[in-house]
């Protein structure tokens, strides 16, 4: 999924190709997500293709394809767009930090754990029955949280509020652990799942972040 011999500092001279957004994987899901949105939205169209790729936990094993394809879906346009104006800010700053294979790396295993999350938690652990689900959140929340490891400092706005990336991450974690036997219509388990994910993964890449500096220190003496 990662490469763990691979150093994505800053500092290490390959920063500086992923300066060109055009080639943003974070834009190519955008687009992707935006384009799926108006493809749901075509009369005679879209309820089949909704049906089609959307994720249901009772189908996880006889429709596996929909553990990615729920991702590029969405209901309604202000969900599509607080995921995408996400996305796009957060999204492309991983990408800066780890790399463009690295960034997909995070952002579909969130994604698809997520899901997996959503059907094994929600009725054990919480006693909710899993619906259908759509939505980029779970994987843009693994991206969030990988981001946070690596950059905890880093100041965000959340809802106008400046704040440190960590307090935020903290922030949402604790908003969807109380709401998560809510009726918001929210898939709060998949959140907790992305975000358990990200931080697994961004923990992985600063050790080897680490391990390197080591190394290339070492190397000096």
């Amino acid at each position: 999924m990662f490469n763990l011999n691979t150093s994505y500092l800053s500092g290490d001279g390959k920063s500086g190709r992923f300066q060109n957004i055009s080639i943003s994987p974070s834009l190519a899901i955008i687009a992707l997500c935006t384009l799926s949105f108006f493809l749901e939205l075509m009369p005679g169209i879209g309820p089949s293709y909704l049906s089609a790729f959307e994720f249901d936990p009772g189908s996880i094993l006889t429709r596996p394809w929909t553990l990615i394809t729920y991702i590029f879906l969405h209901n309604g346009i202000w969900h599509l767009f607080f995921n995408m104006f996400v996305l796009f800010f957060l999204g492309t700053t991983l990408e800066k930090v780890v790399g463009k294979k690295q960034f997909l790396g995070i952002f579909f295993a969130s994604g698809i754990l997520s899901a997996v999350g959503y059907s094994l938690l929600s009725q054990p652990v919480f006693n909710i029955t899993p619906g259908p689900m759509i939505g980029a959140s779970g994987a843009i929340y693994g991206a969030l949280a990988a981001l946070t490891i690596l950059e905890p400092d880093l100041m965000v706005y959340v809802y106008f509020i400046p704040m440190k990336l960590k307090y935020a991450l903290l922030l949402f974690a604790l908003f969807d652990f109380f709401m998560v036997n809510s009726s918001d219509m929210i898939a709060h388990t998949a959140h907790l799942s992305g975000i358990l994910v990200g931080l697994y993964m961004g923990s992985r890449i600063k050790n080897t972040q680490e391990g390197y500096l080591k190394s290339r220190n070492k190397g000096r003496w």
